[in-house]
């Protein structure tokens, strides 16, 4: 068996010690003599899996009982639709003229516009209320390279929740602080950095993110969310687009993605089993300093168009001399065992997204192909 170092940017690189208890455990889970995927998600050995990661969760967080956790589908591009939905307004059936009246009902929210997915998540507010942006840094002729200081946010007063997401993966920009919205409920979008050091999480009313970066597989989202801004969730939602439904029902009303929700417990006990995330902040930064080290150490080689202090700890985005070198790069590399380096589609150049799953030694063995590659076509 050969495993290669995998800087996929999503679904990204799970421990191999999570993929080998799988393994272990497919055909027999904790003696039931079936697969996780195959018992029922009402019986007791998953309900205490699922409640097990629900607490978990809690606990790595540092999250009290004030916080409900709940396992949704459909990735964060659901959520960029199901909290609008929740807490502006509802889409009426009649199509635009429904819309118009969800917005006239004079919900208004905030979203900070940071790159990519934070564009996505407005597109998809603006069907259901007013969306405000306390910052926009598109920017002509590229993207995003910066993230807005906290005296750059121009906040509104009449947001129901300042939204962001805090980091951007395609553009390889992170935030560094937690945003102050000023007394407002505060949400972010945390697909890609999340668990990925400590974070201010009871800053937050409200946080969710994909699984498939930090957490696990694909097939699974976790929203987090305090009882005090899940109780003014609208009611008269459809049941599969409502918070409180899902709370109420423990994220089961109907059959959950249980393969998924048992690789994020396994994912969670990683993490645990590795010192938490303080441990997992002290790897990732070790690991960022190596590969930012290794691109600003090149002499312009290398040229990451991040600025300094707005640097993505997970999704490292630099650029060749040549396009033409960014191909042979992604070329080479794959030769050498390293794959999934070439950069989104509309960016270009690479990207390497150092997940926790991305060991240190990974990282170094990559920052020496680097330094080869340089000395061989620079």
């Amino acid at each position: 068996m050969k495993r290669v170092i995998n800087f996929s940017a999503g679904p990204a690189a799970i421990p191999v010690e999570v993929l080998e208890q799988a393994r272990d455990e497919m055909l027999d889970w904790q003696g039931t003599g079936c697969s996780v995927m195959e018992v029922s998600h009402r019986g007791k050995e998953y309900d205490a899996l699922h409640h097990g990661a629900m607490d978990l969760f809690r606990e790595l967080a540092g999250m009290g009982p004030e916080w409900k956790i709940l396992f949704t589908t459909g990735g964060a591009s659901t959520q960029f639709l199901m909290l609008p939905m929740n807490y502006l307004g509802t889409a009426g059936a009649a199509g635009a003229a429904g819309a118009a009246g969800a917005v006239s009902e004079g919900r208004q929210a905030d979203y900070i516009n940071t790159g990519n997915w934070s564009k996505a998540a407005i597109k998809e507010a603006k069907r259901f209320g007013t969306i405000t942006q306390p910052a926009n840094m598109e920017r002509e002729g590229g993207a995003p390279n910066a993230i807005p200081k906290q005296g750059d946010l121009k906040l509104n007063p009449a947001a129901e929740y300042v939204h962001y997401t805090s980091n951007n993966t395609i553009e390889g920009t992170e935030f560094h602080y937690t945003p102050d919205p000023k007394g407002k409920p505060l949400v972010a979008d945390m697909s890609s950095d999340i668990f990925s050091r400590p974070m201010e999480f009871n800053k937050h009313s409200l946080v969710y993110a994909g699984a498939q970066k930090n957490l696990g597989p694909s097939g699974v989202t976790v929203v987090a969310v305090k009882e005090d801004f899940l109780a003014k969730a609208k009611e008269d939602l459809p049941t599969m687009m409502s918070y409180k439904i899902f709370n109420e029902h423990d994220s089961m009303f109907n059959t959950p993605p249980c393969f998924s929700i048992y690789i994020l417990d396994l994912v969670l006990r990683w993490l645990k089993k590795n010192g938490g995330l303080e441990a997992m902040g002290k790897v990732n930064d070790a690991k960022q300093k190596a590969l930012y080290s290794a691109i600003d150490g090149s002499g312009g080689y290398y040229s990451c168009p991040v600025a300094p202090g707005d640097r993505s700890w997970m999704n490292i985005v630099f650029k060749l001399p040549k396009p033409e070198l960014d191909d042979k790069f992604v070329k080479d590399a794959k030769a050498a065992g390293i794959v999934q380096v070439k950069g989104y589609r509309t960016v270009g150049g690479i990207r390497l997204s150092a997940y926790n799953a991305v060991n240190l030694d990974a990282v170094k063995t990559t920052v020496q192909f680097m330094e080869d590659f340089r000395k061989k076509n620079g």
